[in-house]
C-alpha cells in the first residue's frame, strides 16, 4: 500500500488527483487534463460493456454528460467535473471498456482536456474518500 493512496475499505483514492461528487477524477498536473471515472465508479456500475465518448474538439461545460457508460447492469453518464475542449479520447477503451474496469486511474483514462479558465472547486482525495463509501 502507498503512502500517497487514502484507501476505503478495498478502493484506491490516489492523492495526486482531483475529484468530483459524482465520481469523476481529474488530473491537472499536465496540459489537456486527464480525466475518468474513479474505482468506486467503476465498481458500482460493473463490467463495462460499452462505451461512448465525445468527439474530439467538442466544447463542454461543467455538468455536462458527453460520456455514456453501458455495463450488464446499467447505462449512466459521466458528468464533467470541468469546462473545456476535449483533446484526446481513449480509443482504448471504447475498443475494450473493461480497461476501465481493470485500471480506471491509468489505461483507463476517458477524456484528455483542455481546461477553461474557471475552475469549479474539486475534493481532495481525502474529501473524495468520505463519499465514497
Amino acid at each position: 500500500m502507498s503512502e500517497n493512496t487514502q484507501h476505503t475499505p478495498n478502493l484506491s483514492i490516489p492523492d495526486h488527483l482531483n475529484y468530483s461528487d459524482d465520481h469523476v477524477w481529474i488530473d491537472t498536473s499536465s496540459s489537456p487534463a486527464v480525466l475518468g471515472i474513479t474505482e468506486y465508479a467503476a465498481e458500482q456500475l460493473g463490467d463495462l460493456v460499452f462505451v461512448d465518448l465525445p468527439d474530439v474538439d467538442t466544447q463542454v461545460q461543467a455538468g455536462d454528460e458527453p460520456v455514456e457508460l453501458e455495463s450488464a447492469k446499467a447505462i449512466s453518464t459521466m458528468v464533467m467535473p470541468v469546462s473545456g475542449t476535449v483533446r484526446y479520447i481513449n480509443q482504448a477503451v471504447v475498443d475494450d471498456p473493461e480497461v476501465i474496469n481493470n485500471d480506471p486511474y491509468g489505461e483507463g483514462w476517458i477524456l484528455k482536456i483542455e481546461l477553461d479558465d474557471d475552475e469549479p472547486e474539486l475534493l481532495t482525495a481525502e474529501s473524495y474518500a468520505a463519499i465514497a463509501k
